[in-house]
C-alpha cells in the first residue's frame, strides 16, 4: 500500500526555531520496502544524505532515492540545514520473489556463442552510462503512468530459469501484448538511449531527472530518437520481440542511478487495463 509517512526524526543538540528543521519537516512518498522509489519533501536549501551518499535536492525541496531487490533494510536519510541536523532511520521490509522456469529459449541468449561478448560488454557501458545521466530536470517526482496496456507477464525480482539454468533475477515489469502495440513516456524525460542490445532488443532509456530514469525494452520500432525530449503520455515506440523473449512484451524498469527498482510500486493500480484505452 502506497501512503505518505511523515517522519519521526532525530534532532541534534542545537535549539530548533521556526525557521528550522523540525520533526515535521519531512514527508516521505512511497512504500518502504526493497525495489522500492522513494520521494521525499524537505525544506528548501537543506543538505541531504542517503546513508553516506549526498544525494540532490530540487529547489524546491524535493528528493529522490531507492534501494535494491537484495539490499539491506536498514538505512537512514540525514537532512542539514542552517547548522541543525536531523536524522531519521528507515527500516524497510524484505520480500519474498516468484521463482520461473522457461523452456524453448534459443541458446545463443541462454549462453551466448564467444563472439558476441565484445557487444554484450558495449551494450552494458551504453546502459550504464545512460543511468549514471544526472539532471535537474524534475520529472522524477511526477507520478508515472502505465507505458504499455496488457495483461502482467513477468514481475519484479522473479529469477528465471532459462532451460534449466538460473540467470540474473528479472528486474522489471513485463506487459504483453501483440507486437506494435504502442509505448507510451511513463513520464516527461529526455532520451539518452535508443539502440538494438543483445539481450534486451530495441531499447529506449529516458532520463526523468535526478538519477531517475526509465528503461523500455524488446521494442519493435522506436518513434523518438536520443535527444528528443518526451511529455508523458507520448507515443515513443511500439512493443516487440526483440533480444531474449519467448513472445511479444514490453519489459519497463525504473532505476535510480544503477539501482534497479520496482516499476510496481509507482502505480496506484495493481495492473493496467487488458486494453489501451486511448485507442478506439
Amino acid at each position: 500500500m502506497k501512503v505518505w509517512l511523515k517522519a519521526l526524526l532525530l534532532a541534534a543538540s542545537l535549539p530548533l526555531q521556526a525557521t528550522e528543521l523540525s520533526k515535521d519537516s519531512i514527508e516521505l512518498r512511497g512504500e518502504l520496502t526493497q525495489g522500492s522509489l522513494i520521494r521525499a519533501a524537505v525544506p528548501a536549501g537543506s543538505q541531504v544524505w542517503f546513508n553516506d551518499t549526498e544525494i540532490a535536492v530540487s529547489p524546491s525541496g524535493q528528493v529522490v532515492f531507492g534501494i535494491g531487490r537484495d539490499a539491506a533494510l536498514e538505512h537512514q536519510l540525514r537532512v542539514q540545514l542552517n547548522g541543525q541536523q536531523l536524522i531519521l532511520p528507515l527500516t524497510f521490509s524484505g520480500r519474498e520473489y516468484d521463482i520461473q522456469r522457461i523452456e524453448g529459449v534459443e541458446q545463443r541468449f541462454v549462453s551466448p556463442p564467444a563472439e558476441v561478448l565484445a557487444r554484450i560488454r558495449r551494450d552494458s557501458q551504453q546502459v550504464q552510462a545512460a543511468r549514471t545521466t544526472m539532471t535537474d530536470l524534475p520529472y522524477a517526482f511526477q507520478q508515472p503512468v502505465w507505458p504499455a496496456y496488457g495483461r502482467i507477464s513477468g514481475v519484479y525480482g522473479s529469477q528465471r530459469i532459462f532451460n534449466g539454468q538460473p540467470r540474473n533475477p528479472h528486474l522489471g515489469l513485463d506487459i504483453a501484448g501483440p507486437v506494435g502495440s504502442p509505448v507510451y513516456a511513463p513520464m516527461t524525460g529526455i532520451v539518452t538511449l535508443a539502440d538494438d542490445l543483445y539481450y534486451s532488443g530495441l531499447t529506449l532509456i529516458i532520463d526523468h531527472g535526478y538519477g531517475v530514469s526509465s528503461t523500455l525494452m524488446h521494442l519493435n520500432a522506436f518513434h523518438v530518437t536520443v535527444g528528443d525530449k518526451v511529455t508523458q503520455g507520448q507515443l515513443v515506440a511500439d512493443m516487440g520481440a526483440t533480444g531474449r523473449v519467448t513472445g511479444p512484451h514490453l519489459d519497463w524498469r525504473i532505476n535510480w542511478f544503477q539501482e534497479r527498482l520496482d516499476p510496481a510500486l509507482l502505480m496506484p493500480e495493481a495492473a493496467p487495463p487488458r486494453q489501451d484505452p486511448n485507442r478506439r
